[in-house]
C-alpha cells in the first residue's frame, strides 16, 4: 500500500515508517520538521510541508495516490497545552481539519489517527475502557477528543472511515537502537531519567509526590512504541476488511508509578542519580491505566514488550547511541 505518514519524522511516526517499509509498504512522509528529525525518516521519501498550508496539501494529493493516511502530527505536551491552548487547538484541530478536507477532495477514505488517554480526564474507574466517560482536563485531551468527534461526522457525511488509537504512555525505542525519542525539550519521564543517568542532566525532576497512590507519585501505563506500530498495522487491516470506523485504547493494562520507573531505570543502567520533587503540574491525572481488551479482541493486537525493564532497556540502547 502507498501510505501518507503525517508527522512521520517524529518519535512514533518514524518508528511507523520503518515498520511499514519492513512490511513491504510504500510510506511517504509529510512533516514540517518542527519537532521531527530528517534523519529519522531513513530511506523513506520525505516531503517537507505544513498541514496549515492548504495549497501544499492539494499539491501533495494531486501528485500521489494514497491508499490511506496515518496521522502523527499533533502537539502532545499536557503542561504546554495548559499554558498555550490556542496553539494546541490550531495545530491539533484546525490543521487536522485541513488534512481531512484535502483527503475528502482526493477521495481517500481510510484514516488512522493517533489519539490519547488524555481524552478521559480524571479516571472514574481503573482500568479505563472505551466506554469510560470522556471528560478531558487539559487542552491536549480536548483537542484530540474534538478530532474524534469530527471523524464521526465525516464518516456519516463522506464515508471517511477512521480508527482512533488512544495511546496511554508511549515509551521505549526500536530494538536496534537506531531510532528513539528525541524531543526538544524532552518532557517524557523515561528519556529524562536515562539522560540523567548518562550525566547529560544534573538531576531529574518529578512533578508531584502527594497523589493518592501507594508512593505519592503518578501511575502510568507504558506501551512500547513498536507495539503501537503493530496496532497501527492492525488498524489498517481492520479498515480494509471491515470498512468501518472504531476507537481503541492501547496500553499494557498495568500501571507503574514514577518511583517504580526511577528504580527500574537505575537497575537497567546500573547508575544512581539525583531526583528532586516539585509541585504537581496542572492537568496531570493521578492514575492512567488502560483496558485494551477491545483492541485485543477486534484488532487481534497483542503487545510483545510488556515488561517495564525491557522497554527501558530499548530506550537506554538508543540514548547511548545518540
Amino acid at each position: 500500500m502507498k501510505l501518507l505518514i503525517v508527522g512521520g519524522a517524529g518519535y512514533i511516526g518514524s518508528h511507523m515508517v520503518k515498520h511499514l517499509m519492513q512490511c513491504g509498504h510504500d510510506p511517504i512522509v509529510f512533516d514540517n520538521l518542527s519537532t521531527g528529525h530528517r534523519d529519522a525518516v531513513r530511506d523513506a521519501q520525505l516531503i517537507e510541508g505544513d498541514l496549515a498550508d492548504s495549497r501544499a496539501l492539494k499539491k501533495l494529493f494531486n501528485t500521489h495516490e494514497f491508499d490511506a493516511v496515518m496521522h502523527f502530527a499533533s502537539f502532545s505536551q499536557v503542561a504546554e497545552s495548559v499554558k498555550k491552548p490556542d496553539v494546541y487547538y490550531l495545530n491539533n484541530v484546525a490543521c487536522t481539519i485541513n488534512l481531512l478536507h484535502a483527503m475528502i477532495n482526493a477521495n481517500i477514505k481510510q484514516f488512522v489517527f493517533s489519539s490519547t488517554a488524555a481524552i478521559f480526564g480524571e479516571p472514574q474507574r481503573i482500568p479505563i475502557d472505551e466506554s469510560h466517560p470522556k471528560l478531558p482536563i487539559n487542552a491536549y485531551g480536548r483537542s484530540k477528543l474534538m478530532v474524534e468527534h469530527i471523524l464521526q461526522d465525516l464518516d456519516q457525511a463522506f464515508e471517511l472511515k477512521s480508527v482512533s488509537l488512544r495511546y496511554f504512555n508511549a515509551a521505549g525505542a526500536d530494538e536496534s537502537g537506531d531510532i528513539g525519542e528525541r524531543h526538544l525539550p524532552e518532557t517524557h519521564l523515561i528519556p529524562i531519567l536515562l539522560q540523567t543517568a548518562l550525566g547529560i542532566r544534573e538531576k531529574a525532576v518529578v512533578f508531584g509526590s502527594d497523589y493518592p497512590t501507594q508512593d505519592g507519585t503518578c501511575i502510568r501505563d507504558y506501551v512500547h512504541v513498536s507495539d503501537l506500530c503493530e496496532a497501527h498495522m492492525a488498524a489498517l487491516n481492520y479498515l480494509n476488511k471491515e470498512q468501518a470506523s472504531n476507537c481503541f485504547n492501547l496500553g499494557n493494562g498495568e500501571g507503574f508509578s514514577v518511583e517504580e520507573v526511577i528504580d527500574a531505570v537505575k537497575k537497567v543502567t546500573g547508575k544512581n542519580f539525583d531526583v528532586v520533587y516539585e509541585n504537581r503540574r496542572e492537568g496531570d491525572p493521578a492514575i492512567l491505566v488502560a483496558d485494551s481488551k477491545l483492541a485485543r479482541q477486534v484488532l487481534d493486537w497483542r503487545p510483545r514488550y510488556t515488561d517495564l525493564e525491557t522497554i527501558i532497556q530499548h530506550a537506554w540502547q538508543f540514548e547511548q547511541k545518540k
